[in-house]
C-alpha cells in the first residue's frame, strides 16, 4: 500500500497522524491555551479515547504520535502542522506562537516512516492546515487570517507550483478575534466531492460563488447551533464520501447533512472540542486519502 498522499479532502481516510493526549492535556492551564469554561482535562483524554475509536472502527490506520508530557496541549490537533500532498508532507509554521514546537514532532514522524518532506513553511511565514482545503487534486484553497499570512501563502504556492498546483488565497474575517481560532475549515467540511457544510455568512464571498460555480450541494449549518457550539457543529470528519464523524449535541446539522445523505457518527466531546476550540478535522493530519 502507498504511505502517504493525499489530495481531496473526503476520499476514504486510510491513514491518520493524530496525538494521544495525556499529561499535557490533563494538566493543561484554560487561561494560557484559551479553553472555555467546559474543559476538564480528565473528562477531555477520556472523550478523545471515544473518538479515537470512531477513527478506528471506519478501518483507517493511525500514526500515534504520544502525549510524553512535553506540555504541548493543542498537538492533539494533528491537523495544523503539517499538510500532506501526493508528493510528500508540507512542514507548516505555526501562527499561534504556542503551536510552533509541534512542526518538529510531525517531521519526526515521518522521518521515523520514509514520508518524504516537500517542503517547509520558513522565516515569517506562516500557515496553518486549518486554513487549507483541497478543491480538487489540482486546486489548494487557503484562507488569509489571524493564523495564515501572505508570505507564508507564497512559500506554499512554490513548493506546489512545479507539481501542477494552483493555490487560491481568500481573506478571512476577524470574528471573534486574534487569540481565538477561526480557520477557513472552521467555515466549510467537505463531506464529498460534490457536497460541503458550509456557514455562508462567514465564508469569503468569491469563495462561496466559486463552489457554487463548480457545482458542489452547499448545506447551510443552523446558525444557532453554529454559534452555540463557537463552529464546532461544522467541524466535522469524512472517513470516505458521504460518511462522517461530528461533535454531539447538534441535532439539526446532523439532521441537515442526514437529509443530504450522510451517514453521521457523534462522540460527546463539551470538554475536549468545544472547550479546546478543535474538532474532528483538527484532531486529525490525513496522510492517505484513496478511493479503495
Amino acid at each position: 500500500m502507498t504511505a502517504y498522499g493525499s489530495q481531496e479532502m473526503s476520499a476514504p481516510l486510510m491513514r491518520v497522524l493524530m496525538r494521544r493526549p495525556g499529561e499535557s492535556l490533563r494538566g493543561a492551564d484554560a487561561a494560557k491555551w484559551h479553553y472555555g469554561p467546559t474543559f476538564d482535562g480528565a473528562r477531555a483524554v477520556h472523550q478523545y479515547k471515544a473518538f479515537a475509536e470512531l477513527v478506528e472502527k471506519s478501518g483507517t490506520e493511525i500514526i500515534w504520535l504520544e502525549d510524553e508530557g512535553d506540555g504541548l496541549a493543542d498537538a492533539m490537533f494533528t491537523h495544523d502542522p503539517s499538510l500532506m500532498s501526493d508528493h510528500g508532507a508540507i512542514l507548516l509554521r505555526m501562527g499561534k506562537p504556542l503551536r510552533v514546537a509541534e512542526t518538529a514532532l510531525h517531521e519526526k514522524a515521518y522521518a521515523e516512516r520514509q514520508i518524504p518532506i516537500l517542503g517547509r513553511i520558513e522565516g515569517d511565514g506562516t500557515v496553518e492546515g486549518g486554513d487549507c482545503i483541497w478543491l480538487d487534486a489540482k486546486t489548494l484553497v487557503i484562507g488569509r487570517g489571524v493564523r495564515t499570512n501572505q508570505e507564508g501563502i507564497d512559500q506554499i504556492t512554490k513548493i506546489l507550483g512545479p507539481h501542477g498546483v494552483t493555490v487560491l488565497a481568500y481573506d478571512l474575517p476577524l470574528w471573534q478575534g486574534e487569540e481565538a481560532c477561526l480557520h477557513l475549515m472552521s467555515v466549510m467540511s467537505p463531506l464529498a466531492d460534490d457536497l460541503a457544510l458550509v456557514f455562508a455568512p462567514l465564508l469569503p464571498a468569491a469563495f462561496y460563488q466559486l463552489l457554487k460555480k463548480r457545482g458542489i450541494r452547499l448545506i447551510e449549518a443552523p446558525a444557532d447551533e453554529f454559534h452555540a457550539s463557537n463552529g464546532l457543529s461544522l467541524n466535522v470528519l469524512p472517513t470516505r464520501p458521504y460518511e462522517v464523524i461530528m461533535v454531539e449535541g447538534f441535532p439539526a446539522t446532523k439532521a441537515a447533512m442526514e437529509a443530504a445523505g450522510c451517514t453521521v457518527e457523534t462522540f460527546e466531546a463539551d470538554a475536549l472540542c468545544i472547550a479546546c476550540e478543535g474538532g474532528p478535522t483538527c484532531l486529525t493530519r490525513p496522510v492517505l486519502r484513496r478511493a479503495a
